[in-house]
C-alpha cells in the first residue's frame, strides 16, 4: 500500500526527511511513462465527441490521485460533485435566503473536511497545552490523520466556482464530466496553481487542437521546472536540513547561508512544481494560471507577493481580504484586513504555529507600504538593461533580506526553535567555522538567479526563442545533462504535498 505521510499534534507541518514510494510523482521514473500513455489516449480521441477527451482526463486524473492512496478518490469526488450540484441549485435560486443557505453548505461542507483533515490535532494539541499551562492535567487524545495529499488546492478550487456562482460572475456548468476533469486535472492537482473556473473550466468545454509551438515550449518548461526540483532543491535540501538541525553549533554566516539555501531550496522545489504542471498542461492543449514571476527580485514586500504562489495569494485577496473590505475602509480596518488575510494565508500552509507567525510577519511588512499608499511595481526590474539600478538593488536586497527572516519561522519545527536560529545568528555572527563545505550549493544559487535574472522578462528561463539555435541546443542539453547527473530523481517529494 502506498504510505502516506501522517501529521500527528506532536509535530505538526515539520519538514520530513527524504521518503520514497511507489507514486507517480513528476520526479519519479513513472511519470514519464504515465505521461506518454495519457497523451496518445487523449490525442487519439481528438476527433471524438469532446467529452472523450475529457473522460481520459478524468480517469487519467483519478488513476494519478489514487496511485497516492486510493481511499481518498471518494473526497475529491464527493466535494467536487457536491459543488457541482449546488452550483446549479445556488444559479437557479432566486431567493437571497435560500442561495445564502446553499452557499454556507458549500463552505461548510468544504472547510469542514479540511479543518478535520488538516487542523483537527492542531486544536486538539494546542488546547492540551492550554489546559496544561492552566495547571490542569487534561486526558486528550493524540491524533495521527492521514492528509490527503492536495486537499488544500482542490477545496480552494471548488469553493470559488460555488462562491464565483452566488456572486453572479460566472454560471454553472452541466457538464458533469467536463467539472470533475477540470477539479481533478492531474498535472495541477496535488500542488496547484489553484485554477479559477473562469479561466479554466471553459477549455474543458471545448475542443482542444494539438498545437506543436506551444507543445515544444510544454517541454521546455517542464526541463526548466524539473531542473529546479532535482537539481537544485534536492541537492539542497540535505544542508538545510542539517544547518536548522544543528544550528545551535554554528555562526550567523553558517545560519544566513541556510537561510538562503532554504529561500532557494522552496522557492525551487515549488515553482519547479507549478512549472512542470504548466509545461504539462500546455502538451494536452491547456494554459494554466502563471504561479511564480522571478519573486526574488522584487523590490518590496508588495511586489514579492504578486509574484510567489500568484494563484494563492489572488485567491486570498478576492476571497478574504476584499469581502472584509479591503482598501475601501478606515486606516485601522485596512490594517487589520491585511493582518487578518496573511494570517489566515499562513495558517492555510499548516497547523503550525511557524506558519502562522509567517503569515503574520509577512502582513506586518506590508502595512508600511500600505500606509504610504505606495502601489507595487508592475514592470520587470531594469527593463531594457542589464543590470539593476544601485536603488533597486538596495531594495531588492532589503526585500530578500525580510523574506529570509520570515522563511526561517517557515522553516522552523517550532517558535522556539526559529527565535533560538535568528539570535544565534545575531549573537555569534562569526566563529571562523569552515565554509567550504557549503561552496557547491552557493555557485549552484549563483547560477540559477544568474540565468532566471537574465530570462526575468520571460514566462520561465528556457524561453530561449531570440536565441540563436546553438547557443540554445547547447543550454537544453546541459540542462538535461545536469538533470541525469546532478539530479535526484524519483527520490523526495514536494514540499508543498504536505500543504
Amino acid at each position: 500500500m502506498p504510505r502516506f505521510r501522517r501529521l500527528s499534534s506532536a509535530q505538526p507541518g515539520r519538514f520530513p526527511p527524504v521518503e520514497t514510494g511507489p507514486r507517480v510523482l513528476f520526479n519519479s521514473i513513472q511519470f514519464p511513462l504515465f505521461l506518454a500513455i495519457v497523451f496518445v489516449l487523449y490525442w487519439s480521441a481528438r476527433r471524438a465527441p469532446l467529452q472523450a477527451q475529457n473522460t481520459i482526463v478524468l480517469a487519467a486524473s483519478y488513476v494519478f490521485y489514487g496511485w497516492w492512496d486510493w481511499r481518498f478518490l471518494g473526497l475529491i469526488a464527493g466535494s467536487s460533485l457536491l459543488d457541482f450540484f449546488l452550483g446549479l441549485q445556488v444559479h437557479k435560486q432566486r431567493a437571497p435566503t435560500k442561495r445564502k443557505a446553499l452557499l454556507a453548505m458549500s463552505l461548510l461542507v468544504n472547510l469542514g473536511g479540511l479543518a478535520i483533515f488538516k487542523y483537527l490535532g492542531f486544536f486538539v494539541a494546542s488546547t492540551a497545552e492550554l489546559l496544561t499551562s492552566l495547571g490542569l492535567q487534561p486526558n486528550l487524545p493524540t491524533l495521527h490523520i492521514i492528509l490527503p495529499v492536495g486537499i488544500s488546492f482542490y477545496t480552494f478550487q471548488t469553493l470559488s466556482y460555488t462562491i464565483d456562482i452566488y456572486r453572479r460572475k460566472i454560471e454553472p456548468t452541466r457538464d458533469i464530466v467536463g467539472f470533475l476533469a477540470f477539479v481533478s486535472f492531474f498535472p495541477q492537482l496535488v500542488a496547484g496553481p489553484i485554477e479559477r473556473a473562469a479561466a479554466l473550466l471553459p477549455q474543458f468545454l471545448v475542443r482542444r487542437q494539438f498545437d506543436v509551438t506551444k507543445a515544444k515550449d510544454g517541454l521546455r518548461q517542464i526541463l526548466w521546472g524539473l531542473f529546479k526540483k532535482v537539481v537544485i532543491a534536492d541537492n539542497l535540501s540535505g544542508q538545510v536540513r542539517a544547518i536548522f538541525d544543528g544550528y545551535a553549533s554554528l555562526d550567523g554566516v553558517a545560519l544566513t547561508i541556510g537561510a538562503l539555501f532554504f529561500a532557494l531550496q522552496i522557492y525551487c522545489d515549488f515553482s519547479g512544481y507549478s512549472d512542470i504542471a504548466i509545461g504539462t498542461a500546455r502538451l494536452f492543449g491547456f494554459n494554466l494560471t502563471r504561479n511564480f514571476a522571478f519573486p526574488y527580485f522584487s523590490r518590496d514586500i508588495g511586489e514579492f507577493w504578486r509574484r510567489w504562489h500568484i494563484s494563492l495569494s489572488s485567491w486570498f485577496r478576492d476571497y478574504v481580504y476584499i469581502p472584509l473590505g479591503g482598501s475601501r475602509l478606515s486606516t485601522a480596518s485596512r490594517i487589520r484586513n491585511i493582518v487578518i488575510t496573511f494570517t489566515v494565508s499562513g495558517f492555510w500552509h499548516g497547523a503550525n504555529w511557524t506558519f502562522i507567525v509567517w503569515g503574520l510577519l509577512n502582513g506586518l511588512y506590508y502595512i508600511p507600504l500600505m500606509l504610504a499608499n505606495k502601489r507595487p511595481p508592475d514592470t520587470v526590474v531594469a527593463v531594457g538593461r542589464l543590470l539593476p539600478s544601485l536603488n533597486e538593488l538596495i531594495a531588492m536586497m532589503i526585500t530578500f533580506a525580510l523574506t529570509l527572516i520570515a522563511w526561517v519561522f517557515f522553516r522552523a519545527e517550532s517558535l522556539t526553535h526559529a527565535i533560538q536560529y535568528l539570535w544565534r545568528g545575531v549573537s555569534h555572527p562569526w566563529l571562523g567555522l569552515d565554509l567550504s563545505g557549503y561552496g557547491p550549493g552557493l555557485i549552484a544559487c549563483a547560477i540559477l538567479l544568474a540565468l532566471e535574472w537574465l530570462q526575468r522578462d520571460k514566462q520561465h528561463a528556457l524561453e530561449l526563442s531570440q536565441v540563436s539555435v546553438l547557443p540554445r541546443w547547447f543550454t537544453y542539453i546541459s540542462v538535461a545533462l545536469a538533470i541525469f547527473v546532478f539530479g535526484h530523481l524519483g527520490a523526495t517529494e514536494f514540499i508543498y504535498f504536505q500543504f
